[in-house]
């Protein structure tokens, strides 16, 4: 393997695995709202969570690909 494939490569394998750990937080999240009803709506708090998320994917990204050119 090159390197750039090798950075690639890395470089996705973190991605998805931030993928996995955000959607276990979202449903963290959901859970503990949907128990404890009084704190906030649960499908409102997951869905501002998982926009902040999908914010953060996109910017990793972002930097990901300029650095590899």
């Amino acid at each position: 393997m090159s390197t750039p494939t090798l950075v690639l490569t890395l470089a996705l394998f973190v991605v998805l695995l931030l993928v996995l750990v955000s959607g276990l937080l979202l449903a963290g999240v959901a859970y503990v709202t949907h128990r404890h009803p009084r704190l906030e709506k649960p499908l409102g708090v997951a869905g501002s969570f998982a926009g902040v998320l999908i914010a953060a994917v996109a910017v990793l990204i972002a930097v990901v690909a300029l650095t590899a050119q």
